[in-house]
């Protein structure tokens, strides 16, 4: 049974982790009869947001606690993850990612990325295990590692930063993965395009079965 590790970043679009996106993974994981393990930065984020107002707030929240709510409970630290236990790596989106797990939403092309991330994505790469990247994630992976292939669906900006980080950017529509089968990196894009809810479960079910037919 392959395993896989689903890093979140707290709960909610707009300052941790996406739900609908990780939800689907998670399901996508289960449907094909594979298992997931759960991490999170154990660490506070950039700020809380007011999903409903969708302005920032005054509080002050974890996001190994925030994950916690997604996760039913059933989650670990991320520096308990070690990257030769799983046989694939899965970062759903989210604009927290891009402001917990990098500052890539506050500084763009000068972002900097949490240690802890990089070297979780960074000991995944160097086994050669294929690591998965829904919606902004792939900019994460750009970032990190540089020359790869990915999408982000057909953001113009967005590709153009990708680019700047050294990755080949691949236009795509709802449902569709890039699979750079010569570094085990697979995208898609998610919610960087006008997507609907079937939309994610369609997208997170291909991207699962699209790195299960590479895994030898």
């Amino acid at each position: 049974m392959k395993k896989f590790a689903v890093i979140l970043c707290g709960c909610g679009h707009l300052d941790g982790s996406e739900i609908y996106e990780t939800v689907m993974t998670l399901l996508a994981i289960d449907r094909q009869g594979c298992q997931y393990t759960l991490f999170a930065p154990n660490e506070e984020q950039y700020h809380v947001m007011n999903h409903l107002t969708r302005q920032p707030t005054e509080e002050k929240r974890n996001m190994l606690v925030e994950a916690a709510r997604i996760a039913r409970g059933a989650i670990l630290d991320l520096k308990d993850y070690h990257a030769e236990n799983f046989d694939g790596l899965i970062l759903p989106g989210g604009f927290g990612l891009a402001k917990n797990l990098m500052s890539y939403a506050v500084d763009g092309i000068h972002t900097k990325v949490m240690p802890d991330i990089e070297k979780t994505i960074q000991d995944t790469f160097t086994l050669h295990k294929p690591i998965g990247g829904l919606c902004i994630a792939p900019v994460l992976l750009a970032k990190v590692l540089g020359d790869i292939t990915l999408t982000v669906g057909d953001d113009v900006n967005t590709i153009k930063d990708v680019e700047t980080f050294g990755a080949h950017h691949i236009n795509t529509k709802e449902g569709e993965v890039i699979a750079d089968k010569k570094n085990m990196i697979f995208t898609t894009p998610c919610f960087m395009l006008n997507a609907s809810v079937s939309d994610i479960a369609d997208s997170a079910n291909h991207l699962i079965e699209t790195i299960l037919e590479n895994l030898v």
